[in-house]
């Protein structure tokens, strides 16, 4: 049996990534890499993201004070959208002044992953913009090494097929 993870939707011609064995039968409505990118792809997202699991922020002006370029009320706009999506939480505390922590949920710490395969992908071909000095034989131990690792780890091979 040909295993087969993204082809294209027969009724929209879209790809739609489905496990053989359990979402053969079910029609998609919208490529799930599209909808992924919907969610997590506006402008600032990613970096809200980054700074929650990779530097524990949580409150309002430390996404002003370290995202690059993020107005307050880009800031405030995404913050609300991602927490519609379901990514983060936001808490307010009866406080004088009134403090209001923002938390990744579930959903939203399962794209650690995400951003570290792009970390990655930056790191290995895109090094002169990501380093001051980049060393070609260091990045491209640490990557290959990496990459292994990340391959090894997956339980799913994914193939590209076209209908």
């Amino acid at each position: 049996m040909e295993e087969r993870m993204i082809s294209q939707c027969q009724d929209t011609g879209k790809l739609n990534i489905k496990r053989v064995l359990m979402l053969e039968d079910m029609s998609c409505k919208c490529c799930p890499v599209f909808n992924t990118f919907n969610i997590i792809g506006k402008k600032f997202s990613i970096l809200i993201l980054r700074n929650m699991i990779y530097n524990g922020h949580k409150r309002f002006n430390e996404f002003l004070n370290t995202i690059e370029e993020i107005n307050p009320k880009t800031l405030s706009i995404r913050l609300k959208e991602m927490e519609g999506d379901g990514l983060i939480t936001r808490r307010v505390y009866n406080e004088t002044p009134i403090r209001i922590e923002y938390e990744l949920t579930q959903k939203g710490k399962e794209l650690q992953p995400i951003l570290e395969q792009m970390a990655l992908f930056s790191i290995k071909y895109c090094s002169e913009q990501v380093f001051d000095n980049p060393d070609s034989s260091k990045i491209n131990k640490v990557t290959a090494r990496v990459f292994e690792e990340s391959q090894r780890m997956r339980n799913t091979v994914y193939h590209v097929e076209r209908k």
